[in-house]
């Protein structure tokens, strides 16, 4: 079962942001990317393969700070 879930991006500056960030979540296994902008992006993920915190995760490794929008 998958779910959607947007992301607030603390860091990102410039479309070269949005790039590192769509490849961070792009090699997450169970990620689906569906849009990155500065600021937010737009994933589906299967719970059953990653968690929130390892997405997360994934983002804050390469600088930036990443959170789940309420």
């Amino acid at each position: 079962m998958q779910e959607a879930i947007a992301l607030s991006i603390k860091g990102m500056h410039c479309e070269a942001c949005v790039r590192r960030v769509t490849a961070a979540l792009g090699k997450v296994e169970g990620v689906q990317v569906n849009s990155v902008e500065v600021g937010s992006a737009s994933i589906t993920f299967n719970p059953e393969q990653v968690t929130m915190e390892k997405i997360a995760g994934a983002v804050n490794k390469i600088g930036f700070e990443a959170r789940a929008e309420k």
